[in-house]
């Protein structure tokens, strides 16, 4: 599932016409011969009609294989209403990692997983539905891990019929681009790669592992054909055994996690496979399914090498986590069989009273956006995302000229030295002193920003759903009114203020006219300074966590965070004094707007009258 990659606008204009040159020239694709073969019409129309029509058609494709995966759930999955799972299995296909990318012209990745869902689960005749797995497989090489599913569980005509088409497919590409065919299937899929490079980080693969690793030449070839042969036997060995079960979804979705592993192409735009397998049950507990699916969820449709801290001991789990859970899918974790009691009804999640008054009724919502204010798991991922993409669309959308935001920096500076709390150069200079503590507040500037939040809601999740309401509310009104301030008053750092001498111990000596922030460079703003969101994200942390948590040690524990998060701030020159003083103020507005909007209210009880009174 390598998928063509044809970003017209990036092919340069003294190339010759696409009909004329190797689809594999510059590196403009990646794919299948067949797959640039069928998109040959594409580039002969108007560039601005592929632009639009493309991603339509993407999308399109991306609601279908979430109706097609809504109606393929087993029975006992809670949806809710008839119509509630489609729509939060469409919305979740098409923020997931691989939809996104398939939006480029080209990408026909999604193609071949709408086509093997529908040959797999929709379309009953045997001739048919190998047809379209046949195509598939023409399309992106992987789907042909889906013929032995297909033989195995006793379709054996679709298998042939797959097989067929897929040869029919492949001899017709050979027929119009012999060179280009022979440079495919000999150089590409031969483990040598083409582009992006095999050894990327987007190539989720066992063979593109080993090559991070350092393994290269016949040991790793050797080593990646036995690896694969084992993967495959066990994920075949377990589809089948699922479709027996009558989890005929969760069977495609095991095979697709087999392709992710084994075939040396695969990028990350496959992970699509890893969503799907949410499909399955997973443990005893109703909480064991939700952490099964959210950690799912989360995979597929966030960057991943965001998830842990970029530092040495744990960079080979970071840059492979993909290809971990595929891994993991495939071969290890334990499905449940439909003949389970647990299956059926999975022991309920036990949760705490809530600490927190609860409004009986909340009377400025409209009776149709209740149903928002629940903790469901798909809607609060599906809300998660969608705000997340929102937040760094925002924050990185307002900038600002370099002037500006010096300006304000100076401003800044001398409220500040007025009231004698500029520590920003002493404890810059303090701390680089001393090594190991600057290696550590380092280490925890970069590694806890993201990760504390989003556990203690997740455990909030679990244990208080109650709690977690007033408490997600907070953290959203919290970053609300940040990107207020971030548009409002745009503020140079520290590190970005030359006439400081602030060292920048975090990302090193800066060009100040395109400021690096590390990897998030390209999604986030350095002029979003006050108030600050390390700042703000970690004292909401310690309010959640000394309101709500059972002992001492755990609240102090929480109270430790947002003063060791103000302390790396400002040795590390990332922040100003007054962005803490800013950011508390938006924590305690915060906390403030939610109490009132969720504050019990009285609700009127309806009149009873007395026998008597009706009698007389």
């Amino acid at each position: 599932m390598t998928g063509i990659v044809l970003t017209l606008r990036e092919v340069p204009a003294d190339l010759p016409s696409w009909t004329g040159r190797s689809l594999y020239d510059q590196h403009c694709a990646t794919g299948s011969p067949f797959a640039g073969l069928v998109l040959k019409p594409l580039v002969r129309t108007a560039e601005n009609a592929i632009g639009v029509v493309w991603p339509a058609s993407m999308l399109c494709i991306a609601a279908a294989i979430g109706w097609v995966v809504a109606r393929a759930l087993p029975k006992t999955v809670p949806q809710h209403s008839a119509l509630r799972g489609p729509l939060a299995a469409i919305g979740l296909v098409m923020i997931s990692q691989s939809v996104r990318s398939s939006l480029l012209p080209g990408q026909t990745s999604t193609i071949s997983v709408l086509l093997v869902l529908l040959a797999c689960l929709v379309v009953r005749e045997e001739q048919a539905s190998g047809a379209l797995v046949g195509l598939g497989a023409a399309l992106q090489p992987a789907t042909l891990l889906f013929m032995p599913l297909l033989w195995l569980t006793g379709r054996r005509k679709a298998a042939l019929s797959a097989a067929g088409t897929f040869a029919a497919c492949t001899a017709l590409a050979g027929a119009v681009k012999p060179r280009d065919s022979w440079t495919y299937w000999t150089d590409h899929l031969a483990v040598a790669g083409l582009s992006p490079p095999s050894d990327s980080t987007t190539g989720q693969s066992l063979h593109g592992a080993l090559l991070r690793l350092g393994l290269h030449g016949p040991v790793a070839v050797a080593l990646f054909l036995m690896l694969a042969s084992v993967v495959t036997a066990v994920g075949l060995w377990r589809a089948v055994r699922y479709t027996k079960d009558n989890q005929a979804l969760l069977a495609v979705a095991l095979i697709g996690c087999v392709a992710i592993a084994v075939f040396p192409t695969a990028w990350q735009h496959q992970s699509l496979w890893l969503l799907l397998v949410a499909a399955g049950r997973v443990g005893r507990r109703a909480k064991d399914q939700l952490l099964w699916s959210a950690t799912l969820v989360l995979l597929t449709t966030a960057p991943w090498l965001m998830s842990l801290p970029d530092i040495p001991v744990l960079r080979p789990v970071r840059e492979d986590l993909p290809l971990m859970a595929a891994l993991a899918t495939a071969c290890a974790v334990p499905f449940l069989p439909t003949s389970s009691e647990h299956f059926q009804t999975p022991r309920p999640t036990e949760s705490i009273p809530p600490k927190v008054p609860q409004p009986r009724r909340v009377t400025w919502l409209p009776s149709w956006l209740g149903t928002l204010s629940g903790p469901d798991l798909l809607l609060e991922l599906l809300m998660l995302r969608v705000g997340y993409v929102m937040y760094a669309r925002i924050r990185g959308a307002v900038r600002t000229e370099r002037a500006t935001a010096e300006e304000h920096g100076r401003l800044v500076d001398s409220a500040e030295r007025a009231l004698h709390i500029d520590i920003e150069h002493w404890a810059n200079h303090t701390i680089t002193k001393l090594h190991w503590l600057e290696r550590f507040f380092n280490w925890y500037y970069t590694s806890f920003h993201f990760g504390v939040p989003f556990t203690i809601l997740a455990v909030l999740y679990l244990r208080r759903p109650a709690d977690f309401r007033w408490a997600r509310s907070t953290l959203g009104l919290i970053t609300l009114l940040a990107l207020i301030g971030f548009q409002i008053f745009p503020l140079a750092p520290p590190r970005l203020m030359p006439a400081l001498g602030i060292i920048d111990t975090v990302y090193g000596p800066q060009n100040l006219t395109h400021p690096s922030y590390g990897q998030l460079t390209a999604l986030t703003n350095p002029y979003a300074a006050m108030p600050s969101l390390h700042f703000g994200w970690s004292l909401w942390s310690a309010v959640v966590i000394v309101k709500l948590a059972p002992q001492g040690w755990t609240k102090l524990l929480g109270l430790l965070h947002p003063t060791l998060t103000l302390t790396a701030i400002l040795v590390t020159g990332n922040h100003w004094v007054l962005d803490a003083v800013s950011s508390a103020a938006v924590v305690t507005t915060s906390f403030g707007l939610t109490h009132l909007l969720t504050r019990p209210r009285q609700v009127p009880l309806p009149l009873r009258l007395s026998p008597q009174a009706v009698t007389q």
